[in-house]
């Protein structure tokens, strides 16, 4: 398989670096976190990136969508990272919009994902329940009385829940808490009595929340599957290679960012550029970026063509992710010298976010354990 963008590709990505860099800049990351805005991203801007079709990325033309696949979703998402957008584009464009179509009833797809390619719908996924990832240890309940469910537990570290329209919830209806099987998704309404959604304060500066359900009565048929741990894995590959993509992105931007300083600053009357132990810091660090590069492209290509063995490649990219992503901000937090540690100065909110994406859905030890046992290890 070729590791290469092809034509429609290349556009596409040109086009979304444009839009990223003009309408969802460093800059309005940091109005929104200076502002304490309650929404967290701009509803305007979300909807002109649903007209340009990030949105509908991955819904089929069926439902309004471009159908553009996990490689255009990933270019998105590189640029996203690269100008640290904050939008609710992971959520709902890619995890639930995953989650939808592998396990959702017709029904479903059709009242929802004509809405989210739109922008009118957000979603949010209620996965983990624990500090580390573990999406199948799953101790919230749903207990059957009739024709409805009640909803019991604590779902943390819930992106854009607090603006969502719609929650897509991982429930036990049988067995233990660490036991894969007996997991279903249930469809949930978050003014649903019973349910408490919490905002949290976290260092990126990225909407997060904490759900909360206490005898939440939902409909029997809003159970999405009763059989949710493949369509968890699903979902959940989905977000990682996505993530994957972002860190990716991020990694660029400060690389960029470190090496347009060392050909600025001067030091004993030369510029930084040119000292050789910074120079071969670079060197590795480009390196690195070029290995990564790759292998994200390689976890979507995957995806794209559902192959047996996608999960594997999605973990080695999102450890290497996490692994380069926190090199490179590193380095440029370091190479800046004094000026990067300040608030002022926009490097650190690179850093920030890398180590936030770094351990959603799975940190760089969950996944290259993971990629082990995959490998038969």
């Amino acid at each position: 398989m070729s590791l290469v963008l092809n034509e429609e590709q290349l556009m596409f990505r040109d086009a979304v670096k444009r839009f990223a860099a003009q309408r969802a800049p460093v800059g309005e990351l940091r109005r929104l976190r200076d502002t304490n805005d309650a929404t967290g991203f701009d509803r305007s801007v979300w909807k002109e990136m649903a007209e340009m079709g990030w949105a509908g990325v991955l819904v089929p033309e069926a439902y309004g969508g471009t159908a553009f696949g996990f490689v255009g979703a990933g270019l998105i998402a590189q640029e996203i990272g690269r100008n640290l957008s904050v939008t609710p584009f992971l959520s709902t464009a890619v995890v639930s919009t995953t989650a939808l179509l592998r396990s959702g009833a017709e029904r479903h797809k059709a009242s929802l994902l004509p809405e989210v390619a739109s922008g009118e719908q957000i979603l949010a996924v209620a996965f983990d329940e624990h500090s580390r990832h573990a999406p199948f240890h799953v101790a919230t309940s749903a207990t059957r009385h009739g024709d409805r469910y009640a909803l019991n537990g604590r779902k943390i570290n819930v992106l854009d829940a607090h603006v969502a329209d719609q929650l897509i919830v991982s429930a036990r209806i049988s067995g233990p808490a660490q036991d894969r099987d007996g997991i279903a998704l249930c469809l949930v309404d978050p003014r649903t009595a019973g349910v408490t959604i919490e905002r949290v304060s976290v260092i990126d500066s990225h909407n997060a929340t904490v759900v909360k359900f206490h005898d939440a009565s939902v409909a029997a048929d809003c159970l999405l599957t009763a059989a949710g741990a493949h369509s968890l894995d699903d979902s959940l590959d989905a977000g990682r290679a996505i993530l994957a993509a972002e860190l990716l992105g991020i990694a660029e931007e400060a690389f960029k960012r470190t090496l347009n300083y060392l050909h600025e600053r001067d030091q004993f009357g030369v510029k930084i550029g040119t000292f050789q132990a910074l120079q071969h810091r670079a060197a590795h660090l480009f390196c690195e970026i070029e290995l990564l590069r790759s292998t994200v492209l390689r976890a979507l290509q995957a995806l794209d063509a559902q192959e047996e063995g996608a999960a594997r490649f999605v973990s080695l990219s999102k450890a290497k992710a996490c692994e380069v992503a926190r090199l490179a901000t590193n380095e440029a937090v370091q190479m800046h010298g004094g000026i990067g540690m300040t608030d002022e100065f926009d490097i650190g909110f690179f850093m920030k976010r890398a180590r936030a994406a770094a351990e959603t859905f799975g940190d760089y030890y969950y996944h290259a354990d993971r990629f082990a046992q995959h490998a038969g290890y």
